[in-house]
């Protein structure tokens, strides 16, 4: 009899396991077939412009973005919301400058607020700009990565600038629909290279290779290290 209970144990543990497998794999599949293409454009706008503007202000210290020039999306493209002193600019990315194989390129939810130094206001914003720009003209992902590898093909778009970084430090940005949904931290840019000669991705480096560009059409390496606190003070999760 204990055997007969062990088996039938057993079997039903397996079929559980089999179940919870494919209603994961069901879900993952709808969640990506959720973001194979552009949603209604209302759902990219925040509707509140002062709430905005406080979101990309949160994505770096105080005493960085409060004389930084903020940016709100409008229905044409980014527009100035504060103007600012210091040559920093702040900005609520959205899911289009993610990675352009990302599951997630079209996810309305994603709320990205960076800040960039002014070498990288200068040469690394302008993507920002001009990916914005051809969302919101209607182009295909094909259209704006043929796009851009012609608009630095015709010096469009402006070359990297030595010394460009950004803060992404917000307790309240919204980057991925995986657990967690965000992370503190900083990112530099540099000419495309392997990760290597930053030791990014090496056990115990704090440094990881972020893909969001490197090559693909944009000829930037970016390389993101984690902070453990966000940009108020209070202490932020490292994983």
């Amino acid at each position: 009899m204990a055997t007969k209970i062990s088996k039938t144990i057993g079997w039903g543990t397996i079929a559980l396991i089999a179940v919870l497998s494919l209603v994961w794999q069901g879900r993952a599949q709808d969640a990506k077939a959720s973001y194979s293409s552009m949603a209604p454009i209302d759902q990219y706008f925040m509707t509140d412009r002062n709430a905005e503007i406080a979101l990309a202000r949160s994505a770096a210290p105080e005493a960085i973005s409060r004389d930084a020039r903020i940016l709100f999306l409008a229905r044409h493209g980014y527009e100035t919301g504060v103007e600012g002193k210091n040559g920093w600019v702040c900005v609520v990315e959205r899911s289009w400058m993610s990675p352009f194989d990302s599951p997630e390129f079209w996810n309305p939810k994603l709320r990205s607020p960076i800040c960039f130094n002014p070498p990288a206001a200068r040469s690394v914003l302008p993507i920002t700009y001009k990916r914005t720009e051809m969302v919101l003209a209607g182009l295909s992902k094909v259209r704006i990565i043929d796009n851009t590898k012609a608009a630095y093909d015709q010096h469009e778009l402006p070359a990297l600038e030595p010394g460009g970084m950004s803060y992404m430090m917000s307790k309240d940005a919204y980057l991925t629909d995986s657990d967690g949904h965000n992370m503190s931290h900083l990112m530099f840019y540099a000419p495309l290279m392997d990760g290597a000669a930053w030791g990014a991705d090496l056990p115990g480096s704090p440094v990881m290779l972020n893909l969001q560009f490197h090559g693909a059409p944009e000829p930037i390496t970016v390389f993101m290290v984690p902070v453990g606190k966000w940009s108020d003070g209070t202490a932020a999760p490292m994983e």
